[in-house]
């Protein structure tokens, strides 16, 4: 049967289907993709997106997830994010976060950065940094110093000062923290998980010291201590150059990322106490709240480092929540030594 012009049209015209993830993934992979073709192309997957580190830059791919507290379904929406990425971090990374390109498709050229063709997905284009000079490879070859904390207290202390002040009422800030306490224990406690007892027990002591520190708490909202902060201020996230450099913000909530100063670095500090060092983040604090004038915080450092680990122990654990995790022998290990600096957090603020 003869296939008439309408027919062929149509059939002519039809746009191909766009690549799908993985072939985004394969392609990004390889050192032919990028115009600085000098190697090997370091891959590192995370829980929301891909990192490809091609000579001397780095190139973020977004996933297209749909969580609660996240929807980059759409192309649209992986676009927002990355150019809201960008922005914010050009805050403590002026000279790292360069750009949004355009992963495009052609059904001649194929995937192309920056190339001719349909846009299929959006890149965050970064300055490479070295690996050397981050801070939890620096812990981990006993390389820290006084040198760094003040470098490190100094740049923290400078950005909380020239950090908007969010309007957030103290009773608001408060629902928050029970919000998260809440989501902790939704988690924590499923059965699937072998800890679940012990954190029980945790979260049942959190719940108590929450409850206890509220009059505390909201005077710090009431007071205008609360920033709109990093939100994920990790040792991975921190370089060492001639100046600190801070990265990898947490772009994609404006909730979350407002926070007390003291609340981010005594996170900061527990997670440098899970990598042996509990001296560099309590003295990174201390400095900090020095340089910002403020008085001596007693138990509501050890209050946050508890938190701050909960929520760790929280986020690891849902690793496992995927419908295909990623290193499933890692995540209730990491949870279980997330829960012990929770424990003795909780303690020393017993004692405090």
């Amino acid at each position: 049967m003869p296939i008439d012009d309408g027919a062929r049209l149509s059939t002519s015209t039809a746009r191909p289907p766009a690549p799908a993830l993985d072939r985004k993934v394969a392609f990004l992979s390889s050192s032919a993709a990028y115009a600085e073709d000098d190697g090997e192309v370091t891959v590192i997957e995370t829980h929301m997106s891909w990192v490809f580190l091609a000579g001397q830059f780095a190139f973020k791919l977004k996933k297209p997830v749909r969580l609660p507290y996240l929807d980059l379904s759409t192309l649209v929406a992986r676009e927002a994010n990355c150019r809201t990425e960008v922005v914010l971090n050009k805050q403590l990374a002026p000279d790292v976060y360069l750009r949004v390109s355009p992963l495009r498709f052609g059904p001649e050229s194929g995937l192309t950065i920056e190339g001719v063709g349909e846009i299929v997905d959006w890149l965050v284009v970064m300055r490479r940094l070295p690996a050397e000079l981050m801070l939890d490879a620096l812990i981990e070859r006993r390389r820290l110093n006084a040198a760094h904390v003040e470098s490190l207290a100094a740049t923290l202390a400078g950005f909380y000062s020239r950090a908007q002040r969010p309007r957030i009422s103290p009773p608001e800030y408060f629902q928050r923290l029970q919000a998260e306490q809440a989501g902790n224990r939704e988690v924590l406690t499923l059965r699937r998980f072998s800890c679940r007892h012990r954190a029980g027990t945790i979260l049942d002591r959190m719940d108590a010291v929450l409850i206890g520190a509220r009059s505390l708490l909201e005077s710090r909202a009431a007071d205008g201590h609360l920033v709109d902060g990093h939100g994920d201020l990790r040792p991975e996230h921190i370089c060492f150059e001639k100046s600190v450099v801070i990265f990898d913000c947490l772009e994609f909530s404006e909730a979350l990322r407002q926070v007390d100063p003291v609340d981010e670095v005594a996170g900061l500090g527990m997670e440098c106490a899970r990598l042996g060092v509990e001296w560099f983040g309590t003295q990174v604090l201390e400095r900090v709240v020095r340089l910002t004038g403020q008085s001596s915080l007693g138990s509501l450092t050890y209050l946050h480092s508890a938190r701050r680990a909960l929520l760790r122990a929280r986020l690891t654990l849902a690793h496992l929540l995927d419908p295909a995790p990623r290193e499933p022998e890692r995540w209730q290990p990491l949870a279980g030594r997330y829960l012990a600096l929770a424990a003795q957090a909780l303690e020393n603020a017993d004692r405090s």
